[in-house]
């Protein structure tokens, strides 16, 4: 035998004897995964389903919530900028994962995107509720516009735009016209939490904590050129140390980003360092990350933060001797109500025992096998129902807030799309140019959690 052979043939056997020495516990971890991928696919399914029955199919607007009563299926029927974008940035999922075609997809979200182009506006943006029927301003709840929700819209506008490009001019066009510059205050270097157009005045707060989910609007306000790039360093990681009413007094040091001193400070909980959110619920933490790279390029700050709270959401449901966890602001039987880990905010919402199944799908990327389990137990409460998982469950009483809400369903919808395809929504909104510009603001950034 030739010597080239003889070389192919051992690299061959060594190949072989891997293979019969793989360990029982990564044949367990695929087995597990495959398993993980087929249930994943199956809620997939049911939870698309939502917007496919709760959509109006002449405006392309999905009700706010869907509740199931005693009396029977009921309606809300208005709907929100960042409904809009759930709904939009699933039907991109829903075609991804087989459930629905792209010329499905395609003929669904033109709809939106018609309709988004004659509703009423303030400087390009959105205001917050109108009615899905006629597309309609919901003059009766007022006339606000959100900083955050118009970041939501913006982000769904982003990634449709680079999913079907022959929607993409108009995606943009709608993007451009979004003047985030008109919520922006230059002297605090922080947006307004939005504008009163009824009263002529913006609200008497800042969005000024970093690690919430109005950092959506904040990295896409950079990525336009609408803001400065200092605004991202303008953000709060922790409150300073001399605030004393926060829940933790942080400890940590200055940093110097791109000329604008930071403190990088943090809290700690059962022996873990984390950079807290407002109120320690998980979508404030995690749903940024369905379209930004944060575990990816955020491999030293919000990529690890985001780990670190969901180790802690599970280290804190322990603690209570609840059987699941993953808390978050969601639906109860009579209404709604922010609900978080609380230890993991600066002034952190109740508990309230109740879990939202949305907190676990955003976990998805750095925990599955977890996320796996919890999904089970909500399963074995009987919180798994038409349209996929309802909105919450109380784990002292057993109570299901039997609720559909779209903005819940979207997370949902869009965390397993990402899980099972690589990022794909991720990959859509960084292939923008909106997307891709600020990226090194992510990159270069250290929390003080190591």
């Amino acid at each position: 035998m030739k010597k080239g052979r003889i070389i192919s043939f051992l690299l061959m056997l060594s190949l072989l004897a891997n293979l019969i020495v793989l360990p029982t516990a990564s044949a367990n971890d695929l087995g597990k995964d495959i398993a993980l991928r087929t249930e994943l696919k199956a809620i997939a399914g049911k939870t698309y389903k939502f917007y496919q029955e709760n959509t109006d199919p002449k405006t392309g607007m999905t009700f706010d919530e869907t509740r199931f009563t005693e009396e029977g299926k009921k309606d809300a029927t208005h709907t929100s900028p960042t409904n809009m974008a759930m709904y939009m940035m699933s039907t991109v999922s829903a075609q991804q994962l087989g459930i629905i075609t792209r010329d499905e997809a395609v003929k669904r979200i033109q709809v939106t995107i018609s309709t988004l182009e004659r509703l009423d506006k303030w400087n390009g943006l959105f205001y917050n509720w109108y009615n899905t029927n006629d597309a309609t301003l919901k003059k009766d709840w007022g006339q606000f516009i959100s900083q955050v929700d118009n970041g939501w819209l913006s982000a769904g506008l982003i990634v449709v735009g680079q999913a079907y490009k022959e929607l993409n001019p108009q995606t943009s066009k709608l993007v451009e016209n979004m003047n985030y510059a008109k919520l922006y205050d230059p002297e605090m270097g922080q947006f307004y939490g939005g504008y009163d157009v009824a009263q002529g005045k913006y609200t008497d707060h800042h969005y000024g904590q970093f690690y919430t989910e109005p950092r959506v609007a904040s990295y896409i306000s950079i990525g336009k050129g609408d803001v400065p790039k200092e605004h991202w360093w303008k953000l709060y990681r922790t409150m300073p140390k001399e605030w004393d009413w926060q829940s933790q007094i942080p400890e940590g040091q200055n940093v110097v980003y791109d000329g604008v001193t930071v403190y990088e400070g943090h809290y700690e909980y059962n022996g873990v360092k984390f950079v807290p959110s407002w109120g320690g619920s998980m979508f404030e933490g995690l749903m940024p990350g369905i379209v930004l790279k944060e575990k990816e390029l955020g491999k030293n700050a919000l990529g690890l933060n985001n780990k670190r709270h969901v180790q802690l959401q599970q280290a804190f449901a322990k603690s209570k001797g609840y059987p699941a966890w993953g808390f978050s602001p969601s639906a109860t039987p009579d209404g709604y109500s922010e609900f978080a880990a609380t230890p993991l905010g600066t002034s952190g919402y109740k508990d309230g025992a109740t879990v939202t199944a949305h907190a676990s799908f955003l976990a998805l990327d750095y925990d599955p096998f977890a996320v796996q389990k919890n999904i089970h137990v909500l399963k074995d409460f009987g919180a798994y129902g038409k349209y996929g998982f309802y909105d919450s469950v109380n784990m002292e009483t057993g109570e299901i807030a039997k609720a559909y809400l779209a903005l819940d369903q979207g997370m949902i919808m869009v965390s397993i799309a990402n899980y099972l395809n690589d990022g794909v929504i991720r990959n859509y909104f960084h292939q923008d140019p909106i997307g891709k510009k600020p990226e090194d603001l992510l990159e270069k950034e250290v929390f003080s959690i190591q």
